[in-house]
């Protein structure tokens, strides 16, 4: 059996998660700007709505992930306040500008987190050598990587995830995310073959449509609880 990860951008989502038979939860905000730090409010609010863990992703800003040191500080605050709140783990990157891992940043982060599960989130894959950049994170402790396999999507990447699940020996659980749904999810297991999953299960739900306004929208993305059941029964 898999274990399914929803990605959860707001309290709707959230609670579809629980509901829909998630094992766990990745919690952030601005999925189309590829997810940053959630408010502090909606941390509280999701670890107190659902029983199952939550994982709170912590990136200060859109963009890159080479960070300064306010930002990595930044982050450390985020962490802390994480952990202090029973969050269950944190999913962070920090690469440097030739592409490799920002171990001074990690190890900040990592020092931060303290007994939490730590997560390397999709800075995965821009790394120019992911099976160093591997081993580096099994050594530093990451329980989980995030990765499409360096592709748009994870069906794109498959072989490269699936190289990737070889090489990790169980020391480390690779975890394919971007365009997974109900549709590809078991091909993709055929062809990866890993243990975990990541996906969003989000519909748009639409309000007040008879007085759009441009440039603001009148609806919302949030995951849905009935993709995700039918998704958490296929991974059976």
């Amino acid at each position: 059996m898999a274990i399914i990860e929803v990605c959860t951008a707001n309290i709707q989502s959230v609670y579809a998660a629980q509901k829909g038979g998630a094992h766990r939860i990745e919690l952030c905000s601005a999925l189309d700007a590829g997810g940053v730090t959630p408010s502090p409010g909606l941390i509280r609010a999701a670890i107190a709505a659902t029983t199952i863990p939550v994982c709170v992703l912590i990136r200060p800003r859109e963009g890159n992930f080479v960070f300064s040191q306010p930002e990595i500080d930044l982050m450390a605050h985020d962490i802390a306040f994480c952990r202090d709140h029973g969050a269950a783990g944190v999913v962070i990157g920090a690469l440097t500008d030739t592409k490799t891992l920002d171990i001074a940043a990690l190890e900040t982060l990592r020092k931060a987190a303290g007994t939490m599960e730590l997560v390397f989130h999709r800075a995965f894959d821009f790394v120019q050598n992911t099976a160093e950049a591997l081993e580096i994170l099994i050594d530093m402790g990451f329980c989980r990587i995030l990765s499409s396999g360096q592709a748009n999507t994870a069906w794109d990447g498959r072989e490269k995830l699936a190289e990737l699940v070889a090489q990790s020996q169980e020391r480390i659980t690779i975890m394919p995310g971007s365009g997974i749904h109900l549709g590809n999810i078991q091909h993709l297991h055929q062809a990866v073959g890993a243990t975990a999953y990541h996906l969003s299960a989000k519909q748009w739900v639409e309000q007040y449509t008879e007085h759009a306004i441009p440039g603001l929208e009148t609806g919302f993305f949030a995951s849905d609880e009935d993709m995700i059941r039918a998704v958490v029964e296929l991974a059976r």
